[in-house]
């Protein structure tokens, strides 16, 4: 007992064995630590992404012509994906329009409305991560009937 350095604290007197260090928060947690960065930022990346690409509108605008189809389509996420057919003279089809509705009471006028002469009210979202929200870029978010 003849040591000049300073005995190791215990919790049991001077005969019992030291206690180790406690190991560091990211020694203990380090399974938890590598899925959160493993799962849960790419999670939140594309939360970010969605929330900003769904929020923020590229352009807006008025599309006039018939409507074609209306549909509800997908496996695990349904979203309502339809064609305008807009025209250049009576009866001449130029050019078709791929619509993608967010809310059912839009797309419920729109399925009112299909074969008629209609105006549609839409936002063009660039860069929407999956399909789940849409097949297209072009949001459709109201819709008037033309008369003839």
């Amino acid at each position: 007992m003849g040591s000049d350095a300073d005995p190791i604290p215990t919790d049991r007197g001077p005969q019992a064995t030291p206690i180790p260090p406690r190991k560091s928060f990211l020694r203990r947690h380090w399974l938890a630590v590598t899925l959160l960065i493993l799962i849960g930022l790419p999670a939140l990346g594309m939360t970010i992404w969605s929330y900003a690409a769904l929020s923020i509108s590229y352009s807006s605008g008025k599309r006039a012509g018939y409507v074609q189809k209306i549909s509800s389509k997908g496996w695990l996420c349904k979203t309502w994906e339809g064609t305008l057919y807009t025209d250049i003279a009576q009866g001449f089809r130029s050019d078709s329009f791929s619509f993608s509705v967010r809310s059912d009471s839009v797309a419920h006028a729109i399925e009112a409305l299909s074969g008629r002469r209609v105006a549609v009210d839409y936002e063009q979202h660039v860069g929407v991560p999956t399909s789940c929200f849409g097949e297209t870029e072009y949001f459709v978010v109201g819709v008037t009937a033309i008369p003839e």
